[in-house]
């Protein structure tokens, strides 16, 4: 495969000087020859409630990120850890897309998976609590690689630009795996479709 991949990178914070927003838009400058990622947030999603959903339907800001997804190749969820695990808001926003249509979105999903926290851990804990809900998605998950930024207050400037070379380089091989994947990925199910 030599076409443009497209990649959506959802941040998990709604926060405004978020590091992991800033580790998506990070991802976006350093995105390799051919690939091409936008960024997503969770902000204007409601909490999950099976009554509103009854009455008024799939919230609008719901609706939206879902036609996002589907016009990428694949999804890269940028996730926080909050207390040892998977923030609320993410779960929540990953939760109404499933009411949406969770085959269509995510069964066989090309997804990667990192993230940036505060603590010395990285988000070693956050992202190993996502994957029973990503394998029951159904999800195609990268695991070539990983991204773990810690302590990621040194690793960012005051305007939210990645500053440390290291994490650079770091992101640059994840994303560099991240593309190959999704390309091998697009090649097996081309095959399928042939046989």
């Amino acid at each position: 495969m030599s076409g443009p991949c497209r990649v959506l990178a959802l941040s998990g914070s709604l926060r405004q000087r978020s590091f992991n927003t800033a580790l998506a838009h990070a991802a976006q400058a350093l995105a390799p020859q051919g690939m091409s990622i936008d960024v997503a947030t969770l902000h204007g999603i409601p909490l999950y409630d099976g009554d509103i959903e009854n009455k008024d339907g799939i919230p609008e800001a719901v609706l939206s990120l879902k036609e996002k997804i589907l016009s990428a190749d694949a999804l890269l969820l940028v996730t926080p850890e909050y207390n040892n695990g998977v923030p609320g808001v993410f779960k929540n926003g990953i939760d109404w897309l499933s009411r949406t249509d969770m085959k269509t979105i995510f069964s066989g999903r090309i997804t990667g998976l990192i993230g940036a926290s505060m603590g010395g851990f990285g988000t070693i804990s956050s992202q190993t609590a996502w994957l029973p809900t990503l394998k029951m998605l159904g999800v195609s998950l990268y695991s070539g690689s990983s991204l773990l930024v810690s302590r990621a207050q040194n690793s960012f400037d005051a305007e939210g630009k990645l500053q440390d070379e290291t994490i650079q380089k770091m992101l640059s091989s994840y994303l560099q795996g991240f593309q190959t994947f999704v390309y091998a990925s697009q090649m097996a199910k081309a095959q399928e479709r042939k046989s």
